[in-house]
C-alpha cells in the first residue's frame, strides 16, 4: 500500500494546491469582467462559474445538490480502483490521482458556495468551435480519465496475451 499512499501523496495535495491558488487568483485578477490573453492570444482568460458538468451539462437550475452526492459517489469508486490497481501499475495509480484531485477541486466550489465551479481558461477558439471555460481542476480529471483508460487498455492487451490460444475446431468453454 505504501506506494500507492506516495503517488495519491505526491499529486493530489499538488494539483488541488494548484487549482484552488488559480482559481483564487481568477476570482480576484479576473473579476468585473476582466479578461486577459495569455499565448500570444491562443489562450484568453475569463472568469466563468459552471453550477453544471462539463461542457456546461446541466440537470436544473441548482444542479450543485445533484453533482456533489455524484462526485462523492465517483470518489468512492476511484478509490475502489486505487485499492484494486497493482502495486506497480504506475500509470493507474497516476491516473487514479489525477482524477480524485481534480474532482476534489471541483467538489470544494460546489460545496462551498451556489454560484458553480470556478472557470477561467478559455473560450478557446478552434476555428470549427470554442472550446468551453475550464480550470486546473477539469485538466487533471481530463488527462487523468484518458491514462486510466489507456491502463484499462493496457491491462486488457496483457490478459489476452497471456490466455491460451484456443485452435480452430477446438471445444472451448462456451461450446
Amino acid at each position: 500500500m505504501k506506494p500507492k499512499l506516495t503517488v495519491l501523496a505526491a499529486i493530489i495535495p499538488s494539483v488541488l494546491i494548484l487549482d484552488l491558488i488559480t482559481k483564487q487568483w481568477a476570482l480576484t485578477t479576473l473579476d468585473g469582467g476582466n479578461r486577459m490573453e495569455i499565448l500570444g492570444g491562443w489562450v484568453p482568460l475569463t472568469l466563468a462559474f459552471n453550477r453544471g458538468a462539463a461542457f456546461g451539462i446541466s440537470v436544473g437550475e441548482d444542479s450543485r445538490w445533484f453533482f456533489i452526492p455524484v462526485t462523492i459517489l465517483a470518489l468512492v469508486l476511484l478509490l475502489v480502483l486505487l485499492r484494486q490497481a497493482e502495486r506497480g501499475d504506475w500509470l493507474r495509480l497516476i491516473s487514479i490521482s489525477m482524477v480524485v484531485s481534480g474532482a476534489l477541486g471541483n467538489l470544494y466550489d460546489r460545496v462551498r458556495w451556489n454560484r458553480g465551479v470556478v472557470d477561467f481558461i478559455g473560450p478557446i477558439d478552434l476555428g470549427i468551435m470554442d472550446w468551453p471555460i475550464f480550470n486546473v481542476a477539469d485538466m487533471a480529471i481530463t488527462c487523468g480519465a484518458v491514462l486510466l483508460a489507456v491502463s484499462f487498455w493496457k491491462e486488457e492487451q496483457r490478459e489476452r496475451a497471456a490466455a491460451p490460444v484456443v485452435e480452430e475446431g477446438e471445444p472451448t468453454a462456451t461450446g
